[in-house]
């Protein structure tokens, strides 16, 4: 037997009534704030990825999974959806839309790394991208989003974390601040964090190592290198996000692990989930489009793991409702298969999920299946109501029966009784 590859996994017939849960939820906000979906290869030139998320993140360092094609060209899998969107935003010349220009995308995502609780190798993300705007208005607005969309699929146990990064101006004096203070650490510090040192420091604020934690606990903050611009900027989200309720948390060590972020940056955290409670994150990329050879465009998104949301509304004990088929017609013998077929028929072209024997059962069988399927009305067709295209309708929650001109059918279905 072939078995799947580590760090994937199916999504089974009894699971994948959940996915299309929350992917519907999550088209359903997207239009409600005028976000028009965008599907962008599974696969991308390396160089893409190399230039926007930058060559000292884990994710390029460690993550991708990068091969050559037949004709020698280097190809990565995406291991995020932001770069190839911008990609297609600079090569499709999006811009000459009418700005803002708001996209979402649902999309498999690729990262080699040790599968752990909720993080597979191919896993899913749902992303939203904003372009044109540099306004903190902007930055709102997709915090919002985000918010809402958790908040309508039930997942209140949310703590909003926002920082300030700056912008590259500003942060090369917090650069230097940063060095200064981590020098005198190096020797202490993992092979990784020693590396970015000198490539990135920033980078050294968002490892996992203890000790390296425990470095950074001290180290300068970037609130106090901020520029005035960006210093605005960030106390107009905060001010907009009182207005409107939304509690927050300022944790200056949030720096997100991607080179592409400036000035804000989010997580939504959760406890329900243990350790790992980071369920999304995001912010500000305003030189991600000219990085890789478009005009400088403002951008701001975030991106969400869908296999993580699953787990968290499992924990969180949310139910996302089950689809069953609305109503099985069940046909006393084989010869009246084409009338069952020629009524489910009926009831399919007006709007209600419909099912029949395919394989022969006898009664008792199909009305067995029909109830390990979850049929929420069965009809049964047998001589007399085949003479006299009358038929009895059974409510499976409560055993009512009605007995109805079958021509009537699809509106005493729609009705429900």
């Amino acid at each position: 037997m072939i078995n799947i590859p580590k760090g994937t996994k199916d999504v089974l017939p009894t699971e994948s009534y959940k996915w299309q849960y929350v992917e519907s939820k999550a088209r359903e906000i997207c239009n409600l704030y005028n976000a028009r979906e965008i599907r962008t290869p599974v696969f991308e030139h390396t160089e893409l990825f190399l230039r926007s998320i930058g060559e000292t993140t884990d994710v390029v360092g460690k993550e991708m999974y990068t091969f050559l094609d037949k004709a020698d060209r280097s190809i990565t899998l995406k291991p995020e959806g932001t770069a190839g969107v911008a990609r297609s935003y600079v090569e499709n010349n999006l811009s000459d839309l009418s700005l803002p220009l708001k996209l979402f995308y649902i999309t498999p995502v690729f990262r080699y790394e040790n599968p752990q609780h909720g993080r597979l190798r191919e896993h899913h993300q749902f992303g939203v991208e904003f372009y044109g705007s540099g306004s903190y208005m902007m930055d709102f607005e997709v915090i919002a989003l985000a918010r809402n969309f958790l908040v309508n699929l039930g997942v209140n146990q949310l703590r909003l974390e926002i920082n300030s990064i700056g912008c590259p101006e500003c942060r090369k004096q917090y650069n230097s601040a940063l060095k200064e203070y981590l020098s005198s650490h190096l020797e202490e510090m993992c092979p990784t964090c020693r590396e970015r040192f000198n490539k990135n420091p920033l980078r050294i604020l968002d490892c996992k190592n203890d000790k390296c934690k425990q470095i950074v606990e001290k180290a300068p903050l970037i609130s106090d290198y901020l520029c005035d611009d960006c210093k605005e900027h960030f106390h107009g989200l905060k001010t907009m996000l009182d207005k409107v309720s939304i509690e927050y948390n300022v944790n200056p060590r949030i720096v997100r692990g991607l080179d592409y972020y400036t000035r804000t940056v989010f997580e939504f955290i959760t406890t329900a989930l243990g350790t790992q409670g980071t369920i999304c994150g995001g912010g500000r990329y305003d030189g991600l489009v000219s990085q890789i050879g478009g005009a400088p465009t403002p951008c701001v998104g975030f991106g969400l793991g869908i296999e993580r949301l699953l787990m968290l509304m499992d924990s969180l004990g949310i139910e996302i409702p089950k689809k069953y088929p609305q109503c099985y017609v069940a046909a006393i013998k084989q010869e009246y298969a084409l009338d069952a077929y020629l009524l489910a028929k009926e009831l399919r072209s007006n709007g209600i999920s419909a099912d029949f024997d395919t394989m022969g059962k006898s009664l008792k069988s199909q009305l067995k299946y029909a109830d390990k399927i979850g049929a929420e009305y069965i009809v049964v067709l047998g001589d007399e109501e085949i003479a006299t295209k009358k038929v009895t309708v059974k409510r499976m929650k409560d055993g009512e029966k009605l007995l109805i001109d079958t021509e009537k059918l699809s509106e005493v279905i729609k009705r429900g009784f």
